[in-house]
Parts: structure tokens; sequence; C-alpha cells
């Protein structure tokens, strides 16, 4: 990569990182270019040449948050924690990210996820899926998760739950759940809390 490109690259990440950090706290809708420009230290005008406008930019943003979010899971699963450990930090970050996490950009999420062939889904088949049922298999062989049930059920499980819950009416309830339906999943895969 050449210095050109090099700085481009640190440009728009900075974009992302300082659109993302005010979309967290204050939501999509209040959030102008301007304050966008101010956070990531960039003008105004070089956010419309790296993203033409606000909508392309929130969908950016919302990429960028998948991808970082996701990469923060897989250094979990990863990780050498005890797989009861591993479960307790997904719930506890689950609710970290719900807490932290304005209504209006969540609702934004949802919309995305809720779009046919968005690259939310894409995402969530290619790469999440996969990882999950090896998760699911690692948990099942140390025997913390109730070995009856098959990787198809919880995949099932959660394809139903996630179709459910992209429901525009669903959405806007389930923010303030988030603590408890993610306790609500794991503990039912393991068959008891994982202490």
């Amino acid at each position: 990569m050449d210095g050109f490109q090099r700085r481009r690259e640190i440009k728009m990440k900075q974009i992302l990182e300082g659109a993302l950090s005010l979309f967290l706290k204050h939501g999509v809708q209040k959030v102008s270019v301007a304050e966008i420009a101010k956070e990531a230290n960039v003008s105004q005008v070089t956010i419309y040449n790296y993203f033409e406008n606000k909508h392309k930019l929130t969908n950016e943003v919302i990429s960028y948050y998948i991808e970082e979010s996701w990469l923060e899971a897989e250094e979990l699963i990863d990780s050498d924690l005890p797989f009861p450990e591993k479960i307790k930090q997904v719930i506890y970050r689950n609710t970290k990210v719900a807490n932290n996490i304005h209504e209006d950009f969540y609702q934004y999420l949802m919309k995305e996820y809720t779009t046919n062939n968005s690259d939310i889904n894409k995402f969530y088949a290619d790469r999440v899926i996969p990882r999950l049922a090896e998760f699911f298999s690692i948990g099942k062989e140390q025997g913390y998760i109730d070995p009856t049930i098959s990787n198809e059920a919880i995949m099932f499980y959660l394809q139903m739950f996630s179709e459910y819950i992209s429901k525009e009416e669903v959405s806007q309830q389930s923010h303030h759940l988030s603590e408890e339906l993610t306790k609500l999943f794991f503990y039912g895969i393991t068959g008891k809390k994982v202490e």
C-alpha cells in the first residue's frame, strides 16, 4: 500500500470512528456532518469526498461497527478462557453494548439487519454462523452444552429468533431486554446456569 492509500485509509477510519462515537451517544438523527467532521478532526468536504452523503456514511459506520464487534467476539471465542467464562463474557459484553448504544442507532442497525440481502445478513451467514457452530460443538465436547441439543436445532432457534427480532415492532422493544434474552439463550442451551 502506497503512502497516499495509507493516509486515505487512516482518514476514513478516523471518520468512521468519530461518527460511530457520536451515533452511539446521540443516535444518527441528531448528529450532523459538521459534528462528525469536528469529532474526526477532518473537514466536511473530506467526509463528502469519501462517503458522498450522511446516509452512505451511516451504512459504512454500521458495517464498521459490526466488523469491529465481531472481531472482539472472535477474540473471546479464541481465548484460553474456560467455556463458562466465555459465556459470562458474552452476556456481559452484550449487556454493556445494549447499555451504551443510543436507541436511534440501535434502530438503524435493526433496520439494516432486516433488509433482505443486506451486508449484515451476508456477514452473519458467512462468518458468524460457522464460528458459532464451532463454539457450540466445543461447549458440547467439554460438557457445558446439553449434548442432546443438536447444532442444527441451535442454529434453527437462532434463525427464528433473528427473524422475529428483526420485525420493527419487536426490535423497538428488544433493546432493553438484551441481557435477559442473551441469558435465556445461553442458559437454555446449557441446561443450567453456568458457574
